[in-house]
């Protein structure tokens, strides 16, 4: 039986200043150093066949911490296909400022319902719509094959590829949070229906 093991990845020095990021490309914070460094310790022990990261540093570099603590050594795919979903006009801005100058509920709208994208940006239904054809094309048929795939990407990203393992709603999806640096491991059948969940 496959494993799939997801991570967002650690804290970014945006993150910490409590700004939109998107896709600017923003390093980890130290905090997130440290959160990748936990996940890779979680991953001691565990065989993966392959690796897969967006193309952002906050993302690739939690990755390359966390193999290297766990002594993970096999190939990486780095794809924009993963990337955050891109927040447009509000990259950049302080979440809290947006608040005071769009209002709670525009923004609340904005980062939380599935398909309303902020100005000049994406909702998490285009950015599913990138991530899931890839996913598909690319990871699907590992998986299938008894492949064991680590996936190291962003909260809307990895939004995405949840809502269609777990087969949940528009409604459903939002309400998920994902945390930083935390691994989650889906044991998976021939039919990658899913056996188990666990945040390890």
């Amino acid at each position: 039986m496959p494993n799939l093991v997801l991570i967002r990845h650690g804290e970014s020095q945006w993150n910490k200043e409590n700004r939109f990021t998107g896709w600017v490309d923003i390093p980890l914070s130290e905090n997130g150093r440290e959160e990748a460094r936990k996940a890779g310790e979680k991953l001691k022990g565990m065989e993966f066949d392959k690796g897969y990261t967006s193309v952002l540093q906050r993302a690739t570099e939690t990755y390359d911490i966390a193999v290297k603590v766990a002594g993970i050594d096999i190939p990486l795919e780095k794809d924009k296909a993963l990337n955050e979903r891109m927040y447009g006009d509000l990259q950049g801005l302080n979440k809290d400022e947006c608040r005071k100058k769009f209002g709670d509920e525009q923004v609340h709208l904005w980062r939380r319902s599935y398909d309303i994208p902020p100005p000049n940006g994406e909702s998490l239904k285009d950015t599913a719509d990138r991530t899931l054809p890839y996913y598909m094309l690319k990871i699907e048929p590992e998986l299938k094959a008894g492949d064991n795939i680590l996936v190291v990407a962003h909260g809307n990203s990895l939004r995405a590829l949840i809502m269609y393992l777990e087969n949940l709603s528009p409604e459903e999806i939002v309400k998920v949070e994902i945390p930083t640096g935390v691994p989650i491991l889906y044991e998976l059948d021939e039919n990658l229906k899913i056996v188990s969940k666990n945040l390890l």
